[in-house]
């Protein structure tokens, strides 16, 4: 899958770009604040980089569904992750349901309703679809029943676990760039706890949906790569928090997310990719 490759690659280096500009230069002004052409470089980055990621890394997990997964389950999951974490967000930035009252402030591309940047349906996509086919992947592997209940189960609860370290990387009060902030004080680092029931609920109701109008269990998908991704972004936050002196997010992330996901998915990293599938009546599965 080689354009999978490419689109993972150029998420990674905006991702390592992006680490770049938040840790090195955004602290450091006078690195580049005296040429005109570096003056550019940054300000371009700090506008694009952010948003550019998310589009990679969705491109590359659609690609990667496209082939491994199937063109009709890919879309499905695309459509139901984009528009119902739309729909959840623009309830989120509006009126405070289900995460609580929060705003974004810019640098993740243009708004929806000038409320939800048009790139976050996007993250909640590729980062819901890896977390899903590492779960229901893990739950085929061993057995487990019922499959289907605790594929999507294992699946939100794998997004989840990716926010316990993105809020604080984000949106911590003392960062001194922050790409959403919070209205209403909690007790985890800034942030109200019904955020990560938000984030249950959110997982939860697109992964339920897909998995309804698939109407089939595990789709087969090799595991590698989903977890690859997952771990990339996971470990990006965890950088960022790490830098900012915030330790607690990055053990909590590690035992509830890194290290399950592994320890889950170690026996099957070695699988090839399933070829694809196509139905008695020559629609692909």
């Amino acid at each position: 899958m080689m354009l999978v490759r490419v689109l993972y690659l150029g998420h990674l280096a905006a991702l390592l770009f992006g680490l770049l500009g938040m840790l090195v230069l955004a602290p450091n002004p006078q690195l580049w604040s005296s040429n005109p052409l570096a003056v550019r470089g940054y300000t371009f980055s700090m506008q694009y980089l952010g948003a550019l990621h998310i589009v990679l890394g969705a491109g590359a997990m659609l690609v990667f569904g496209w082939r491994a997964v199937g063109r009709r389950k890919t879309l499905i999951f695309f459509c139901a992750a984009t528009l119902i974490s739309l729909a959840f967000e623009l309830m989120g930035t509006g009126f405070g349901i289900p995460f609580g009252p929060y705003s974004y402030t810019g640098g993740l591309g243009p708004m929806v309703l000038d409320l939800v940047p048009v790139t976050i349906p996007l993250s909640w996509f590729y980062l819901g679809f890896a977390a899903y086919l590492i779960g229901a992947g893990a739950v085929a592997r061993a057995g487990w029943r019922p499959a289907g209940v605790l594929g999507v189960l294992l699946g939100a609860w794998f997004l989840t676990a990716w926010d316990l370290v993105l809020d604080p990387a984000m949106a911590y009060e003392t960062l001194p760039l922050r790409f959403w902030v919070w209205h209403e004080s909690g007790p985890y680092f800034g942030m109200p706890l019904r955020n990560l029931l938000g984030w249950v609920l959110t997982g939860l109701t697109f992964m339920t949906v897909s998995r309804l109008l698939w109407r089939s269990d595990w789709p087969g998908a090799p595991a590698r790569f989903p977890l690859l991704l997952y771990l990339t972004n996971l470990s990006w936050a965890m950088v960022l928090c790490l830098a900012h002196g915030l330790w607690a997010p990055v053990l909590l992330a590690a035992a509830f997310g890194l290290v399950p996901a592994v320890l889950l998915l170690r026996p099957a990293l070695g699988w090839r990719p399933t070829p694809l599938a196509v139905a008695p009546g020559g629609e692909p599965r």
